[in-house]
């Protein structure tokens, strides 16, 4: 048979939300490239995602339910394969348990962005959950500071339009690095250096990002909020606060300056350590220069004190007024310039859904060993890997392991987390099903449609939630509504249409247009239409109302530093997606083993060498890895890659191991960055993982004296170009 082409959308947790073109053979996938067409991300694809199809079509794929006959654990060979009328009927037969013994909150539902797709994660599923009374899922795990802090600053998840960063004369990534996890901004950025602008990047580690800026500036881990304050000091002092539109636009800026008094920037220096003289020349950079792009990342908000790191960094395009301009202000996500509501849609008005507790799925670790009451007796996992990417990892592994607790697993492939549940559901993906997407990095909503067939028995999670609910017993009829149907409710009240992107399978969704300032005059999302540089709401929640700066936990103790003397940060690679296709094995060559980077003094003064393996601890637990010996960080501070699995890891441990469950200043979110560890050299061989109980073998470690070393960041960008 001839092929076929079809558009559709990347699914994975990225700002991006690409395009894509999808080749279609007799069902099956065979092809993948981005689209041209699209104004943002102009037909490239990133070093992960043009590999996607080996995920589609390689080894691995669930393609029949399981149930376990065995101990939790211990991998795939615990389980036998089951017919969908016997899984289901267990799925169910679980639940009631539960809700019989406990009642209907000791069923958790957990899920996150397996996929960013709105149809097969935020819709039926929730649904489903609400309507049974279920424990409500706080979904913090990435963005829940982020969340917090702008809308307490801003009233929602807003900022400058990206496409317009063409136009700003200084742009500051602050904790982002896009080389990495923005790509498609990179092309952006550069057309705005191509024009005058001078690029710093604000990161403790010189990222591939940092070394191809102008200027890189490291402060220590978690400080972030100190050097925003140091920064709108000197703006203060310059005379360059843009006194006139920050009367007319915001609230409490006569708190924040008085604030500002106490923050000189000798202080701002000192807290972040940094000289003085970088702290007040990037000061004097953003006091003289309109426009001034800031685009935050993600990765700082992940210590303690994030909500107020965020909201600082936030202040300071409003202390200069440069949301006056195209290019200007400040940017985190663009979620909020969407305008879908899932309220409606998870709890439909002609639907029951008891009130019920919320629960926090950053602590799931707590959560599982106790801290609910009542206990959480089932457990439903989609879209998510927790056993992979929840912190305090020995912990958790000891809350999945209990007896008491009925697990469900909606996967693609055999993860870790998949050891541990009762009944394992087949998945289908991206081209298999319909999803609606829209964006956490661009204004455009995308529809992706199904193209291909799904492998044996594999079913969209919007149908296996359905075939839950009928074995349940359950037949309102917002439970049988069709993935079309969700998708058209979704798009209620949005300038978009189904039939439009069936016609043109994206469009631009949010009313801010390319090149504009939308906040220029003000109109944030606020009840007032003012930014608050003042929220006295936060008193209640024991937080300043001004900008601050709350010290990281960890990362700041003294005490702490004298037995764990290294704070370890875990950023993403350019080759793994949160732990999407950390079985794969070209994604795994090029990413290479775990790897904790030392910086030479550090090395040197625990006696280590490059390819040492050594242990990283502290109280919470441990992981083995090979040291890196490099300069992309500072002394004290160590970094490794998040995102690989622990039964293809060395020891069957992760990063997340060692990192605490805690919460952020606001928000609830986690604090995977504020954690303290110590590095110690072990045996060789312990290096040398366990063979995997299931799913895909993991590869074999590249040659130490290969040129593409895929253990070190790489330095130029791996675009793939449409065609």
């Amino acid at each position: 048979m001839g092929h076929t082409t079809h558009p559709g959308a990347c699914p994975l947790d990225c700002p991006d939300t690409c395009v894509w073109q999808l080749t279609v053979e007799d069902g099956r996938a065979v092809a993948l490239r981005g689209d041209r067409d699209h104004p943002f991300t102009r037909g490239a694809l990133c070093g992960k995602v043009n590999r996607y199809l080996d995920a589609v079509n390689g080894p691995g794929r669930l393609t029949t339910p399981y149930v376990r006959t065995g101990p939790k654990g211990v991998g795939q060979v615990a389980y036998r394969p089951a017919s969908w009328a016997e899984a289901v009927d267990r799925v169910a037969a679980g639940l009631r348990a539960s809700i019989d013994r406990n009642g209907p909150e000791a069923v958790l539902p957990y899920y996150f962005a397996g996929t960013m797709g709105l149809v097969q994660g935020w819709s039926m599923g929730p649904r489903l959950f609400a309507h049974l009374g279920a424990s409500r899922l706080d979904t913090t795990i990435c963005t829940g500071a982020a969340r917090a802090a702008q809308r307490s600053i801003y009233g929602g998840s807003v900022g400058f339009e990206p496409e317009s960063i063409v136009d700003a004369k200084l742009i500051v990534l602050w904790g982002a690095n896009p080389l990495a996890t923005n790509l498609h901004l990179w092309p952006f950025v550069q057309q705005a250096r191509e024009r005058g602008a001078y690029l710093v990047t604000i990161d403790p580690l010189r990222t591939d990002t940092a070394a191809r800026s102008d200027e890189h500036v490291a402060p220590l881990p978690g400080t972030d909020a100190a050097l925003a304050l140091g920064l709108m000091r000197h703006v203060l002092d310059a005379g360059a606060a843009d006194e006139q539109w920050l009367a007319a636009h915001t609230v409490g800026w006569p708190e924040l300056a008085a604030r500002l008094g106490e923050w000189p920037v000798e202080r701002a220096a000192a807290e972040c350590g940094l000289p003085v003289e970088v702290v007040r020349r990037l000061g004097e950079r953003i006091a003289t220069t309109r426009p001034t792009a800031v685009r935050v990342g993600l990765g700082l908000q992940r210590h303690h004190g994030a909500g107020q790191a965020i909201r600082a960094i936030c202040a300071l395009p409003l202390v200069t007024g440069d949301f006056q301009y195209p290019g200007g202000g400040a940017l985190v996500s663009t979620s909020g310039h969407h305008r879908v509501d899932l309220r409606p849609v998870v709890r439909p008005a002609d639907m029951p859904a008891p009130p019920a507790r919320l629960v926090n799925m950053s602590r799931l670790a707590a959560v599982l060993t106790g801290e609910t009451d009542p206990p959480v007796t089932s457990l439903v996992v989609f879209n998510a890997n927790p056993a992979a990417t929840a912190p305090d990892q020995t912990r958790l592994l000891a809350g999945l392991r209990r007896d008491d607790l009925f697990t469900v697993v909606l996967e693609q492939r055999w993860t870790d987390t998949c050891d541990f549940a009762d009944v394992v559901l087949p998945a289908t993906m991206q081209p298999e099903h319909l999803d609606l997407h829209t964006s956490y990095g661009h204004h455009y909503t995308t529809l992706n449609l199904p193209v291909t067939r799904a492998p044996g028995e594999a079913l969209p999670n919007t149908e296996i939630f359905r075939r839950i609910a009928a074995a349940l017993g359950i037949d309102h009829p917002r439970l049988r509504d069709s993935d079309e149907d969700l998708a058209r409710q979704l798009l209620h009240g949005t300038p978009v249409s189904f039939e439009e992107l069936c016609e043109r399978t994206y469009a631009r969704a949010t009313g801010v247009a390319v090149g504009t300032a939308p906040y220029a005059h003000g109109g944030f999302p606020t009840p007032d239409g003012r930014a608050r540089l003042h929220d006295p709401t936060l008193a209640r929640h024991g937080v300043d109302p001004v900008p601050g700066y709350t010290p990281p936990a960890e990362a700041a103790d003294t005490e702490l530093a004298r037995r764990f003397p290294l704070v370890l940060v875990a950023p993403a690679g350019r080759f793994l997606m949160n732990s999407t296709f950390a079985s794969l094995p070209w994604h795994l060559r090029r990413t290479g083993p775990p790897r904790v980077h030392l910086h030479p003094d550090d090395a040197a003064a625990r006696g280590l060498a490059d390819g040492d393996a050594v242990r990283v601890r502290n109280d919470r637990g441990a992981f083995l890895a090979a040291v890196a010996v490099d300069d992309a960080t500072r002394p004290g501070l160590a970094f490794t890659y998040k995102a690989y699995w622990a039964r293809l890891s060395p020891g069957r441990a992760t990063v997340n191991a060692v990192t605490a469950v805690r919460d952020t200043d606001l928000g609830g979110a986690p604090t995977f960055h504020d954690c303290r560890v110590e590095v110690e050299p072990v045996p060789a061989e312990l290096l040398t993982a366990e063979p995997p109980q299931g799913g895909e073998a993991a590869p074999a470690p590249p040659p130490r004296d290969s040129a593409d070393d895929p253990t070190r960041q790489a330095r130029v960008p791996e675009v793939v170009p449409a065609g």
